[in-house]
């Protein structure tokens, strides 16, 4: 059912009528009009314009007969008698010396000695028994860390192949394929950032979690070799010129790598400073600048 219509016509009347009758009602006592634009006649048919009025339906009004004739027809209440037994509660209530069946006054308390203290209870002890977390082998840490992967090179619907293999406690995971390349991003940004996922996956499933590293469409191989050779030429500068470099902000992998390229010449030493993600290498120059 339309309950307000919008109309033009020539006047307010001719556009009211034309709404009545779009409503569907017999007269205009039904309605409510609201003009939103008065006619304007113009000159010679010139800057004329129509009536525009807004007209919906009086809401319908509810009938209280029923309820008042519901409310005439209720009994009257009466004055009650209060009984002995109610008179005898209410002396109690005032304090007017009614006893317990233990001789003790209404109100006082029936307990003798000091409260006893409410020692708070653990939670963890009242809801279950205290169980010692499993432990996990690294073995059981790298199937836990492939299965994930895995998981997630189907859900964006990528195919490669992930392997693992286990290092003085360390485990890399390496992950080829042409189409795993989507998984670099920028200085590979978001292949850390899947490390870090898989990182968390597998200590929450196994209490736990040994050093990681990955490996995405031979990415970090290729960026180990290019900031091998980077700090190489940055060293030959330093000790041609003298002084210090910084070099732009880098993870904690990339920075190792420089750390321990540069650890392979002699007169240099190398050092962090600031904070992640913007924390950054500086080479510096230990020995005497060569002629």
């Amino acid at each position: 059912m339309t309950e307000w219509v919008e109309v033009s016509g020539t006047t307010v009347d001719v556009a009211v009528e034309a709404a009545v009758a779009e409503l569907g009602l017999d007269s205009k006592d039904q309605v409510q009009v609201e003009v939103i634009q008065e006619p304007k006649a113009g000159f010679l048919g010139v800057g004329s314009r129509a009536a525009i009025v807004k007209v919906s339906r009086k809401p319908r009004t509810r009938s209280r007969r029923g309820r008042r004739a519901a409310t005439t027809d209720a009994p009257t209440p009466q004055k009650k008698t209060p009984t002995k037994k109610q008179s005898n509660d209410r002396k109690s209530k005032n304090g007017t010396g009614s006893r317990s069946s233990n001789g003790k006054k209404a109100g006082e308390s029936t307990k003798s000695g000091p409260p006893k203290e409410r020692r708070p209870m653990d939670k963890k002890t009242a809801t279950e028994p205290k169980q010692d977390k499993p432990e996990h082998s690294i073995e059981d840490q790298a199937k836990v860390a492939v299965e994930f992967l895995e998981g997630l090179l189907a859900s964006f619907g990528l195919e490669g192949e992930i392997t693992s293999r286990i290092d003085e406690e360390i485990l890399y995971l390496d992950v080829s394929g042409d189409q795993t390349e989507a998984l670099v991003g920028p200085k590979g940004s978001t292949m850390h950032a899947v490390l870090e996922l898989t990182r968390t996956t597998v200590q929450r499933r196994t209490f736990g979690a040994p050093r990681m590293r990955i490996d995405i469409a031979g990415y970090g191989s290729r960026r180990r070799e290019a900031l091998t050779i980077y700090t190489g030429k940055l060293v030959d500068q330093l000790k041609e010129n003298g002084g210090e470099v910084m070099l732009e902000p880098m993870n904690a992998a990339d920075r190792k790598v420089v750390h321990d390229a540069a650890a392979a010449y002699e007169g240099v030493r190398t050092y962090s400073e600031g904070e992640d993600p913007h924390r950054a290498v500086v080479i510096a120059v230990t020995g005497s600048v060569s002629d």
